[in-house]
């Protein structure tokens, strides 16, 4: 089972850019799809975006749809979330989590591994 570790939240201005990373361990990384959830303070984890084995598909929550891009490099074991023109809305604990299987599903239930996640917080 793959392990995954969450780096790269920060402190943004409203507008600004952050680029999240998702470094995962073993050597079936090529295997899992990847995700991107987040959980704001009394809020329900949400979908925010997913990418496929190979990275050809990949899926975005409306709310970040054109702002936030999902990437994957299977040869270093690393996904990515680059986020830009962030808003307040988007201050969230951002989570990496992996899903064993070809289908690239958006709910949370469906992700087998889980990092501990990594604040982001966007100022106005």
């Amino acid at each position: 089972q793959v392990h995954v570790v969450e780096s790269g939240g920060g402190l943004v201005q409203a507008g600004g850019s952050l680029r999240l990373s998702c470094a995962a361990s073993g050597r079936t990384f090529s295997s899992y799809v990847m995700g991107w959830f987040r959980q704001a303070p009394g809020k329900e984890r949400e979908f925010v975006a997913s990418i496929s084995w190979t990275g050809t598909s990949t899926y975005y929550a409306d709310s970040v749809k054109g702002r936030f891009t999902i990437s994957r490099d299977n040869a270093k074991n690393t996904a990515w979330l680059q986020m830009n023109s962030l808003k307040p809305e988007d201050t969230a604990v951002y989570y990496c989590a992996a899903r064993r299987g070809s289908y690239v599903s958006t709910a949370p239930e469906q992700y087998h591994s889980w990092g501990q996640g990594t604040q982001v917080t966007v100022s106005s």
